[in-house]
């Protein structure tokens, strides 16, 4: 990735529509950090995770179709209230 970084720069040396944006007083000096985007670093992130082999491990048991109930159902309490076991 190029990056360029200018420090000290003056506030009224900078494009309007960058002072524009910059909510400081007008005698401040500013650093500029411009750096080359990359759309493909976001894909390239989802991928390695999608990849991993772990990815997806209990898409095909029936318990969890319903992520939410699986979930509620792990989240509840084991016992109730006056110390009795839950009954499922």
């Amino acid at each position: 990735m190029n990056t360029i970084v200018i420090e000290h720069v003056a506030l009224n040396e900078l494009p309007a529509a960058w002072r524009a944006q910059l909510h400081v007083a007008k005698n401040t000096r500013v650093t500029v950090r411009i750096e080359e985007e990359r759309a493909d670093e976001e894909h390239k992130t989802q991928t390695a995770l999608t990849s991993n082999p772990l990815f997806g491990m209990w898409q095909d048991r029936e318990e969890t179709g319903d992520a939410t109930a699986y979930a509620r159902k792990l989240r509840t309490p084991r016992y109730d209230v006056d110390g009795s076991r839950h009954q499922d």
